[in-house]
C-alpha cells in the first residue's frame, strides 16, 4: 500500500472518466474543505480546497497535477427517520426543527435528521413515529448556502 499521502487541491469536471478512490463524508465532513481523510480504501488524502460551498456525492477531486481523481460519496450515518399521519403534521415537525437549525433531509413522506435523544424525544411528544436508521444523509442546503458576501 502506498503511504503517500494525496493532497486534494481542486474540484474536477466529471467528463464521465472513472475516478481512481472514493472518499465517503458525513454531512458535516463534506463542509469542511480542509484536513485529513481517508478514502474507502484505506489511503490517506489531505483537502485543500479553495472555500466554494459544501462539497456533495459524485464531486469529483483532484491534486494539483490532476493525476489522482477521487469522488465524494455520502457515508451512511445515525439518523432519525421522522414520519406523520398527515402532510400538515410533517410540515409542522419540519418548522419546529427549523427553528432549532437543525439539518433536515425533507421527503414525501418522511424527514431524515441527525439521531439526537432529546430531538426523538420532543417529536415522540407531538404523536410522530420516528426511528433511527444509518444511511447516507443529503441536508436541504439552506436558503443562503449559495450565498456569497463579496
Amino acid at each position: 500500500m502506498n503511504d503517500t499521502v494525496i493532497v486534494l487541491v481542486q474540484r474536477c469536471e466529471r467528463d464521465g472518466a472513472m475516478a481512481g478512490l472514493r472518499l465517503p463524508l458525513t454531512a458535516d465532513e463534506r463542509t469542511v474543505l480542509r484536513g485529513r481523510r481517508q478514502t474507502a480504501c484505506g489511503r490517506e488524502v489531505l483537502l485543500q480546497l479553495p472555500r466554494h460551498g459544501a462539497l456533495k456525492p459524485g464531486d469529483c477531486l483532484t491534486d494539483q497535477a490532476g493525476s489522482v481523481r477521487v469522488e465524494i460519496a455520502a457515508a451512511p450515518e445515525a439518523l432519525l427517520r421522522v414520519e406523520a399521519g398527515s402532510a400538515l403534521e410533517l410540515l409542522q415537525a419540519a418548522y419546529h426543527l427549523g427553528n432549532r437549525h437543525v439539518a433536515l433531509e425533507l421527503h414525501e413522506r418522511q424527514l431524515l435528521l441527525p439521531d439526537d435523544s432529546v430531538l426523538a424525544g420532543m417529536l415522540e411528544s407531538r404523536g410522530l413515529r420516528v426511528s433511527r436508521c444509518c444511511q447516507p444523509f443529503a441536508p436541504e442546503s439552506g436558503a443562503y448556502a449559495e450565498h456569497s458576501h463579496g
